[in-house]
């Protein structure tokens, strides 16, 4: 058994393919930006103060925050604790970390992290 179609129904056959592909496409692509967002909402950004000394002579404070996850709190110890290397090599010296504050341990919540440090000669 042959089928023939008209010229005008496989035209009609194809546009509804492309249709849907189309539609297949912008969904896919709808979601894949839906995961990304999702993705980067998770990663969040940390931020920190500029390094101040404090009222014990050769001590120095930095405060860092981070949002987004359950690492935030990670993300915020290791800016503080970079911002004070930072600061400490920049004078040719390396760091002592003389204590540390965290707050902010539940999940999606801002997370700090307060670093007391010394700037201290290299050997």
């Amino acid at each position: 058994m042959v089928t023939h179609h008209s010229g005008a129904m496989r035209e009609q056959d194809d546009a509804s393919v492309t249709q849907t592909d189309s539609h297949a496409s912008f969904t896919r692509i709808r979601g894949f930006i839906a995961a990304a967002v999702a993705c980067a909402s998770l990663v969040g950004c940390a931020s920190a103060t500029d390094v101040v000394a404090t009222d014990k002579p050769g001590t120095y404070t930095v405060a860092a925050s981070a949002t987004g996850g359950r690492m935030a709190w990670a993300r915020a110890h290791e800016h503080a604790v970079s911002e004070a290397r930072d600061y400490c090599e920049r004078r040719g010296m390396q760091t002592s970390v003389t204590m540390e504050t965290v707050s902010g341990v539940q999940v999606m919540s801002e997370h700090a992290s307060s670093v007391n440090f010394e700037c201290h000669p290299k050997f």
